[in-house]
């Protein structure tokens, strides 16, 4: 169907709004960076798998393997964060939240994003202090293997940024501003 034809039915779809375009976009980005860092995990898994053989069959532990797990990881979960937002997925008391009418669970939820968005805030702004001094510095781990630290402190921010984003988005949609995934 072209542009501007009418669908079966006879009535004319409109074109997404604005904030319904800035929400599709935002859940797309947190949607392919959940799924990407999502299989990021399975370079955790090598590394753990590789680390426990090189150790226990040849005697021979590597220097790389726990710093790997831990910032893969760290960097998996912060950028996370937003895709588990996107999909409601953070811990919210259901047996109560599920029994209030659809106008008192969005009033909760305007209350509580006050909250979300002041502790988000303060993510992006800390993390963003210490992102920068750790890339102004060059800061490494210190261990023997000694690899840069700035990227997983930059991810903190970027997290941040993300869930803020994220959590606009589903604001929109809650409040009827956007509209709603099918």
């Amino acid at each position: 169907m072209s542009r501007g034809e009418e669908p079966a039915g006879g009535q004319a779809r409109s074109a997404p709004s604005a904030a319904s375009r800035f929400c599709d976009a935002i859940d797309g980005i947190n949607e392919w960076l959940g799924l990407a860092w999502g299989y990021a995990i399975l370079i955790v898994t090598v590394a753990v798998i590789y680390e426990v053989i090189a150790r226990t069959t040849f005697d021979s532990p590597t220097m790389w393997s726990n710093e790997t797990v831990i910032y893969v990881s760290a960097v998996a979960y912060l950028l996370g964060g937003a895709y588990a937002h996107q999909h409601n997925r953070h811990v919210r008391i259901d047996l109560i939240y599920e029994r209030l009418s659809a106008r008192n669970r969005l009033r909760i939820d305007l209350f509580t994003s006050l909250f979300f968005f002041l502790y988000v805030g303060a993510l992006v702004y800390v993390g963003g202090l210490m992102a920068w001094d750790s890339i102004s510095q060059g800061e490494t781990t210190g261990t023997p293997w000694n690899p840069l630290i700035w990227p997983v402190k930059l991810a903190i921010p970027v997290a941040g940024v993300l869930l803020v984003f994220q959590g606009v988005a589903n604001l929109l949609r809650e409040s009827g501003y956007a509209e709603r995934k099918a």
